[in-house]
């Protein structure tokens, strides 16, 4: 008895793609633009799940564009009045104000920022480089499952073993798209 533990479940879940992803994206979206009505300049659907044919833990990634930071008070308020949503502040102080749903790797992940906010720039550079170029999204899958493999809930671990991939896909993306702005170091990225 002493040595039978019942093994708790992995918080850090990689899934192969699911086709219904992009719908679950549009129905969050028609949720927002209600919710937010009068503050939104455009909403995105980031992150794996909006690559198609990516593994990715079963969350949709949203960045909500507000009209200015002007705006960002009032997006904070709505969402938090609404009790669905469990705000996590400015948590990277990059600009982006992180809410999420569900727990571990299930639900959502909704961040209201400012138009030409850094870090919401670099996750469309980088979801849209997967998008065009499926051999990077390979080895982005294949390094997803192996850190997802290496730890069951260090989110710190997952995250951080991303991040040079990421900020290297960044890169290519900006030097791809010919702008010769300040180049991003690991560090700088944040997805």
């Amino acid at each position: 008895m002493g040595g039978d533990r019942i093994p708790r479940p992995r918080s850090i879940e990689v899934v192969d793609y699911d086709p219904s992803w992009p719908a679950a994206f549009e129905a969050i979206r028609a949720g927002l633009e209600g919710l937010l009505a009068g503050l939104v300049l455009e909403i995105h659907h980031i992150g794996s799940t909006a690559v198609p044919g990516l593994c990715a833990k079963p969350k949709i990634d949203v960045d909500i564009v507000l009209h200015s930071a002007a705006a960002v008070p009032e997006a904070i308020e709505r969402m938090q009045a609404t009790g669905d949503y469990l705000y996590h502040g400015n948590r990277y102080q990059d600009g982006m104000w992180a809410f999420t749903t569900g727990r571990g790797s299930r639900g959502q992940r909704l961040y209201l920022c400012a138009p030409d906010t850094q870090t919401h720039l670099h996750r469309l550079l980088f979801r849209d480089h997967l998008r065009r170029h499926p051999e990077a999204a390979a080895a982005y899958a294949a390094l997803k499952r192996k850190l997802a493999t290496e730890t069951w809930d260090d989110w710190d671990h997952y995250t951080g073993g991303k991040g040079p991939f990421v900020a290297e896909i960044v890169r290519r993306a900006t030097l791809e798209r010919g702008d010769l702005g300040p180049m991003t170091r690991g560090s700088d990225v944040r997805l």
